[in-house]
């Protein structure tokens, strides 16, 4: 029977994750299979890939063949390096001891190379997290100073409605000032006129 590394859908509609399974190839993808041997979700930058990597050396030392997308996942997670390593061992190339060694430089390697590019997707978060910070900060001093102005337009109309209110105060109450004024002045005037007419009565 052949067998196959492939994966089978899971998830919602545009949100897909998938399984690692080890299935018959005749089987539908989403079908019937022998075992489950990982996850792998490429939604994430870097995609997850949750392997267990004994199970899948040994499908692929018994002939299990993996699918084009498996064989990358096999590939990125080190089983298919791991895979030639033993068949040079079995072929006298080199020792058990220098392909543990040549796997686990490789695995350095490798774990080097996936933390760089997590550190680099890090900083281009960071730099982007900075630049919506500063456009925010920038669009807040703006309405501060927006507001604050209006402010200021608004203190100083009223403080010119206070003076002018001031004003028409004073205006009003020293109105009937200036009438009590102008009444004493002309009874004043009328005064020496009455005492005029009196003299010349007398004559």
């Amino acid at each position: 029977m052949p067998v196959k590394i492939r994966l089978t859908r899971r998830g919602r509609k545009k949100a897909p994750f998938y399984h690692i399974v080890v299935a018959d190839s005749r089987a539908p993808r989403d079908g019937r299979f022998n075992e489950s041997i990982g996850k792998y979700n490429p939604l994430t930058n870097p995609a997850t890939i949750e392997l267990d990597f004994d199970k899948a050396l040994d499908w692929l030392l018994k002939g299990a063949q993996p699918t084009d997308t498996c064989r990358s996942i096999l590939s990125y997670k080190g089983v298919m390096m791991k895979k030639h390593l033993l068949e040079g061992v079995k072929k006298g190339a080199f020792s058990e001891e220098q392909a543990e060694e040549k796997f686990q430089s490789w695995l350095n390697e490798k774990g080097n190379k996936i933390q760089a590019k997590v550190d680099m997707l890090q900083k281009g978060e960071d730099a982007d997290a900075k630049k919506r910070l500063d456009a925010e900060t920038k669009v807040r001093e703006a309405r501060a100073e927006e507001l604050a102005k209006r402010n200021a337009e608004a203190a100083a109309e009223e403080a010119k409605a206070d003076v002018e209110e001031t004003a028409e105060v004073k205006v009003e109450e020293k109105a009937p000032e200036v009438a009590k004024k102008a009444t004493e002045v002309k009874t004043e005037e009328k005064a020496p006129e009455a005492e005029n007419t009196e003299e010349a009565k007398e004559a």
